[in-house]
């Protein structure tokens, strides 16, 4: 038997967006599974990504939703993946107040739909099989709501409190998965990770919005007074994480992946602009661009994680520290002015020009 028919074969649904394309580069160059990438290639996939695993024997990608439950029959049937991956989600706040229909077809109705699916799938299998098999489900810290500047961070047993529609969806996602694995017994795992950043990711999202205005001399809008906190988690960080998780996880369990980086939006915005000054010197500071915008509806004031219970219980931490992490990414995105042309389109122009007003 070659190499390439040994490797376990997985599922990833959403491995064209920015998490999830990370992922699956990350598990290739491991080495120690064969992917399928089911997307649908909304506006934040971008195959651009994966070109670099696009001829690879052990990458399979399949364009596709995942709520098409008899392509996802077929591709279960023809693939018999030992895990299924689920990234695949509409995932942003602002375009969530603006449009929530997308959402809960998305995130609800498509998990939904995957879920049952793999239900039929792994109910199935033999015995062993169905020891073996993972459901990862891939969701996010807001679905717990925003934290006051003196409350101890989110921990698994956190009470859900989601105040946006993305937030929302992913809590009634959240539920779905672990209504399957305590009725079906569907072995799930839950993974909420605070706000990623790092390459790939869609210019919409505040660290790269800021990189590229920043380089290019354009107003750098900050919603409110700056002072949101966020925990911010280096991509690659949270990859390993999830391929922890889904190595050594117990099924039924909820993880917090975090990165011990709270910080409030206006000092990122300001490290950004002084990183970019260092890396292409002007006469000003880039502070100057520095524009205070209309507050978006509902803004949860802080997030942060816990993390503990998956560095005690499967020895996950994260390997970058804030610092070093948007050092990367900086110099990444200041490198790739290709990929970053390719997914600035005009409607992508016009769709931040709309939504970030004085």
């Amino acid at each position: 038997m070659s190499q390439t028919q040994s490797r376990v074969p997985i599922i990833v649904t959403g491995g064209a967006g920015f998490i999830g394309s990370n992922f699956i580069l990350q598990r290739l160059k491991h080495g120690s599974c064969s992917i399928i990438n089911l997307d649908k290639l909304t506006y934040a996939g971008n195959l651009r990504n994966l070109e670099s695993v696009s001829a690879d024997q052990c990458y399979e990608f399949i364009r596709g939703d995942m709520g098409d439950r008899a392509l996802v029959r077929r591709l279960l049937e023809r693939s018999r993946p030992a895990a299924i991956v689920h990234f695949a989600a509409e995932s942003h706040v602002d375009r969530s107040i603006r449009g929530p229909a997308d959402f809960i077809t998305t995130n609800i109705d498509g998990t939904f739909a995957l879920l049952e699916e793999t239900r039929a799938y792994w109910t199935a299998l033999d015995a062993d099989e169905k020891a073996r098999f993972r459901f990862l489900h891939v969701s996010t810290d807001e679905v717990y709501g925003s934290l006051g500047p003196e409350d101890p961070p989110f921990s698994e047993s956190t009470p859900y409190a989601p105040n946006s529609p993305y937030a929302a969806s992913k809590a009634a996602s959240d539920h779905l998965v672990r209504a399957y694995q305590h009725t079906y017994g569907l072995p799930t795992l839950t993974t909420n990770c605070s706000n990623n950043y790092g390459p790939f990711q869609f210019p919409e999202k505040l660290i790269p919005l800021m990189i590229l205005n920043a380089k290019e001399g354009k107003p750098l809008p900050v919603y409110g007074d700056g002072m949101n906190v966020r925990d911010w988690l280096y991509v690659e960080d949270h990859c390993e994480a999830i391929a922890t998780v889904l190595r050594d996880g117990r099924p039924g369990e909820t993880y917090n992946i975090g990165g011990w980086n709270e910080k409030p939006n206006l000092e990122i915005v300001r490290v950004v602009c002084d990183l970019v000054d260092e890396l292409l010197p002007r006469k000003e500071s880039r502070r100057e661009l520095i524009t205070f915008v209309k507050d978006r509806p509902g803004h949860d004031r802080r997030y942060a994680m816990n993390a503990q219970k998956i560095e005690r219980e499967l020895g996950w931490r994260p390997r970058e520290t804030f610092e070093s992490g948007i050092r990367k990414t900086v110099c990444w995105y200041l490198e790739h002015e290709e990929w970053v042309r390719d997914v600035t389109s005009g409607g992508y122009r016009e769709w931040i020009a709309s939504h970030y007003s004085v």
